[in-house]
């Protein structure tokens, strides 16, 4: 009994331990960014970041009801806003041996290519399923990728143990006071560039970001709303904060890896509790349809965990302020060639752009020319076409065919189909699972 009672205590001693010490630290971002720090962040972040642009967007202003407007940090040096945090935590360092990361690609480019400006050796330790294109990009800044873990978790895990092994630095991706001070330097440009600014939607992994643009923000102007947005697949703040400290969320993998953080930060949690306004959580699709959107629309490469604000803003997660602008923070633009090829080619055939289709033609010279003549009649570009006489019920003299076409929409494809079927083919669509007519003759 004494013995339990013993670990009871001791393991309520080391709760509020603990709990104090994330406290601290918070409450010194809170004082440090009230003295000016982010100002002199700025100076120091300013050598090497670039000032992204605010860009405006009617389509996003004219949809929502609300002046809205996009600060494109996925224009930043290395495609993100890491390259901040990461810059001002080197340049805090005493001539460290070198400088170790966990990361899932951004926060390792951005530690890679601060490191090699300030001529420091720089390691990365990334997670399997990291984009080819990050793990390329670290490389050619200078940095040695480790490839450790399933998540950017395990990453920090390794990448700490192998600072104390080496002497080297560890530079948290999120959960560090210089990290954060740094991203506050992208809150600074806001109130400068935006004098009406009503309303901030940020982008939420570890929360460094959003604590850095929110410090210095509602210090400045505390009427200002805050809103964060996580992706569903790993929206662990909600339920931090519900319980009252960093916990592990049971994450599930996702297109927005730039933020997929099971634990939010020691540090940054009570400053989200303290700073922002509202989180709000999107779904992985409207994820995907937000990236097409930024690269059709305003002709922005984003990457998903840098368009979770604008798929808030479609799925009707976020109302705009009704009265100044609203700024989305769109926090990354480094995304896999082949994944956003995936996500347009997904995007063309919800929209009806993109057709499939099988039907069956006369297996004697000239058949397929003439399938082929009747969709150019209809206005149809065939981008493939194979050949199938396997499995398919087929008459001796025929062979099916499937096809993917391109087509200017929905309505477009319904009227290849039915100019198709007027020429006496039997059309099954591929693309929604069922026949035009409820049989496959």
């Amino acid at each position: 009994m004494a013995s339990a009672a013993a670990k009871l205590l001791t393991d309520t001693v080391s709760r509020l331990m603990g709990t104090t010490t994330r406290t601290n630290a918070a409450d010194l971002v809170v004082a440090k960014i009230g003295a000016g720090e982010a100002q002199a962040a700025r100076d120091v972040v300013a050598g090497l970041a670039r000032r992204t642009p605010v860009l405006s967007s009617r389509s996003l202003s004219e949809q929502s009801g609300g002046n809205v407007m996009l600060k494109a940090e996925n224009l930043q040096r290395t495609g993100s806003f890491k390259l901040r945090g990461a810059t001002h935590k080197i340049s805090r360092l005493e001539k460290p041996p070198g400088v170790v990361a966990g990361s899932a690609g951004n926060h390792g480019q951005a530690v890679a290519y601060a490191a090699r400006a300030q001529g420091v050796p720089c390691e990365v330790f990334m997670p399997s399923e990291a984009a080819v294109a990050k793990v390329a990009a670290v490389e050619a800044f200078g940095g040695v990728v480790h490839v450790a873990g399933e998540s950017v978790d395990a990453c920090v895990d390794e990448a700490r143990r192998r600072a104390r092994d080496t002497g080297a630095a560890f530079v948290h991706p999120f959960d560090d006071l210089d990290v954060i001070l740094g991203q506050a330097t992208l809150g600074l440009e806001l109130l400068e560039d935006v004098p009406d600014l009503a309303m901030v939607i940020v982008p939420v992994g570890g929360g460094g970001l959003i604590s850095g643009i929110a410090g210095v923000v509602k210090t400045e102007r505390p009427e200002v709303r805050v809103v964060g947005v996580q992706v569903e697949a790993c929206a662990a703040f909600e339920q931090s904060l519900r319980e009252g400290g960093p916990t592990t969320f049971q994450a599930r993998a996702t297109i927005a890896d730039g933020i997929a953080i099971k634990r939010p930060g020691d540090i940054t949690l009570p400053l989200v509790e303290r700073w922002v306004d509202e989180l709000v959580v999107v779904r992985e699709d409207d994820v995907a349809e937000a990236m097409v959107w930024l690269l059709e629309r305003s002709k922005l490469v984003v990457e998903g965990g840098g368009a979770v604000g604008v798929a808030a803003l479609h799925a009707g997660e976020v109302v705009p302020a009704e009265r100044g602008s609203t700024v989305i923070v769109l926090s990354g633009g480094n995304v896999d060639a082949g994944l956003l090829a995936a996500i347009a080619h997904r995007h063309e055939t919800t929209a009806g752009r993109r057709l499939r289709l099988f039907t069956r033609i006369s297996d004697r010279p000239g058949g397929l020319a003439r399938l082929l003549t009747e969709i150019a009649q209809a206005g149809g570009n065939v981008v493939h076409a194979d050949h199938v006489r396997e499995a398919v019920p087929l008459h001796v003299r025929e062979t099916g065919v499937e096809i993917a076409l391109e087509t200017r929409g929905a309505e477009h494809s319904r009227s290849i189909v039915a100019s198709l079927e007027a020429a006496g083919y039997s059309v099954r669509r591929l693309d929604e699972g069922s026949s035009t007519d409820g049989e496959d003759r």
